[in-house]
Formats: structure tokens, C-alpha cells, sequence
């Protein structure tokens, strides 16, 4: 029986090429492995896979007796639900340490950098696998996409070195070109409903025994956003009512590098106590109730926004 390799719910690109990298890096090292998904592929990774010829993860079913890898997460509330009833045995990730544990040893391969791929990269080299050149050409647009093409704060020289070396085995001569293709296609948010670019980069939290949701979109231009913010905003009104404290909304625009925060919360002062600005209507120049503060730098969720958040919860 195949190793089971699984990415975070809501998958992004890191998550869904983390799994297909982890699982032809865990085969060849002998643990049989194939990939899995916990939700809809999303339009940029669907681009990319098509760009390198590379089929879809299948969406993950039950785990009873399964073994599984874990990639791009390590905490409980973004496996899958079924976790528990089976054998983890071993995590690729690059985010803080989760609360996932174990009563059996694993392997746990993380370092904090921009990309879990930049990590399986890492472990590829050590152990003298060849990465094949069309799943070296899919973790080369998960660094791009993870890292917001090198602009993101998380952004390391790990990361830079992997994709220069990445872009080599698969052959692309200009990567940030093919980034910008990809966050074109990431960018396109017409006629998509406001619940599902809500829950495209999206993870819940637990915060001193609080559910907050962070969100993220990320864009070439945030004026491509103008016309749907009235309706992330009743998005983000009728998720919060499905027992939330706290949602958050990163309208980030890569190119301008920084964000427009959109929040929702029980504590009327959060945004002013995490970014040391208020997110109130009162704070909008333009006098669109809909239209969030922009908070220049602020790229990252990782970085930016949930370490802060977590030492206002404490």
C-alpha cells in the first residue's frame, strides 16, 4: 500500500507540489508514495500543472490504516480530519511548529524559509535524487508563488538558489516571466464567487481558545479587486457568524508590495492593536465602507500578520 502525501486544506500551489515532490522523492527512496489534495485545485496551480504536464492530485478519502506524509503544514486543524487513525510518518514543511503529535517517531524535515519546496529541494540534493524536469519545473513555480517572486519578507537565499538551480533542470530561461504568468491567472477573479476567492488561501486558527481565519489574495493589481470587495465583505460577514471571532482579509498587491486589510471581529480595536491602525469605516479617504487600510509591507501571512496575532490573543 502507497504511502498516503497530503498538503493543507484549502491547497495552494506549495501544497499541492509539496505532495507531488514529496511523494517521487519518498518512491525513490523506497517508501511508495502517491499525492492527494483536501480541496479544489486552484486556477494558478491548475495553470501550473498544466504548464509541465502534470496531472492533478485525486482529492483524498478516508485514512483508517493509512500511512501518511504530511507537506506545508504541521498543524491539527489543517489535516485531514481522520488523522488519527492513521501512521504519520513524517512532515516537509516551513511554517512555525504546529500541534500535531505522535506516539511512534517520524522524520520531520523543516527549515524557515519561503517554500516547503525550497525544503524538499534541500532533501533531494541530500540524498542524491534526481528531481525529474517537469516536477522541477512545478517546484520552481511553488517558490515563485510561496514567495510572491522573491518580494515576500519570508523570501531567503535558500529560496533564490533553489529556483535558480530548478529553473536549470527544467529548463526555463526566465522565471520571473513565468511567475508573472502565473499571478495573472491567479489574479483573475471575475465572475467567481465571493465565498470561494474568500476560501481560496485560507487557514483557521485557534488563538487562546478563539477561531480566527486569516485569508489571502494575492494580485498583479489591486484594482483588479474593486468590483468584488462588497461581496467578500458579506463573505466574510457570513463566515464569521459560523462561530468565528476574528476574520482577517489580505487584499495583497504584489507589485505596489503591501496589502488592504479587511477584518471582521468581536474585538472592535483588533487591527489597531495587531497593525497599530484601525480598521473602522472611519478610516476610509475614499468613503467606501468596503474599502479596507492599506498597510504598506504587510505581504506575508505567515510572517506579517499571524505571529502578531498571536501575541495579541495571548
Amino acid at each position: 500500500m502507497s504511502a498516503v502525501v497530503v498538503g493543507h486544506k484549502n491547497p495552494d500551489t506549495d501544497s499541492i507540489v509539496s505532495a507531488i515532490a514529496a511523494a517521487d522523492l519518498m518512491s525513490k527512496r523506497g517508501v511508495p508514495s502517491q499525492p492527494f489534495c483536501q480541496g479544489k485545485i486552484p486556477p494558478d496551480t491548475a495553470f501550473v500543472l498544466g504548464s509541465f504536464g502534470f496531472p492533478a492530485p485525486e482529492l483524498l478519502g478516508p485514512l483508517a490504516g493509512k500511512k501518511v506524509i504530511l507537506v506545508d503544514h504541521s498543524d491539527r486543524g489543517q489535516a485531514p480530519e481522520d488523522l488519527d487513525q492513521a501512521e504519520l510518518l513524517g512532515i516537509f514543511d516551513h511554517h512555525k511548529l504546529g500541534d500535531i503529535t505522535t506516539s511512534t517517531p517520524l522524520f520531520f524535515w523543516a527549515q524557515p524559509v519561503g517554500c516547503s519546496c525550497t525544503v524538499i529541494k534541500g532533501v533531494y540534493d541530500y540524498y542524491g535524487v534526481e528531481i525529474p524536469r517537469n516536477i522541477a519545473g512545478l517546484m520552481l513555480c511553488a517558490i515563485l508563488s510561496d514567495t510572491l517572486i522573491f518580494r515576500s519578507p519570508t523570501t531567503t537565499d535558500e529560496d533564490r538558489k533553489a529556483a535558480k538551480e530548478l529553473a536549470r533542470l527544467a529548463g526555463v530561461a526566465d522565471y520571473e516571466a513565468l511567475g508573472m504568468e502565473m499571478f495573472v491567472v491567479k489574479s483573475a477573479v471575475t465572475g467567481v464567487p465571493a465565498r470561494e476567492l474568500l476560501f481560496r488561501d485560507y487557514k483557521d486558527f485557534t488563538m487562546n481558545g478563539q477561531k480566527v481565519g486569516v485569508s489571502q489574495l494575492e494580485v498583479v493589481d489591486i484594482k483588479l479587486l474593486d468590483g468584488v470587495r462588497a461581496d467578500l465583505r458579506q463573505a466574510m460577514t457570513e463566515a464569521k457568524a459560523e462561530g468565528r471571532h476574528t476574520i482577517m482579509l489580505l487584499l495583497t498587491d504584489i507589485m505596489k508590495e503591501g496589502s488592504e486589510l479587511l477584518v471582521l471581529s468581536d474585538d472592535a480595536n483588533l487591527a489597531e492593536k495587531v497593525f497599530g491602525a484601525a480598521a473602522t469605516d472611519t478610516t476610509y479617504s475614499s468613503g467606501n465602507k468596503n474599502k479596507g487600510v492599506w498597510l504598506p509591507g504587510v505581504m506575508s501571512r505567515k510572517k506579517d500578520v499571524v505571529p502578531k496575532l498571536e501575541a495579541v490573543f495571548k
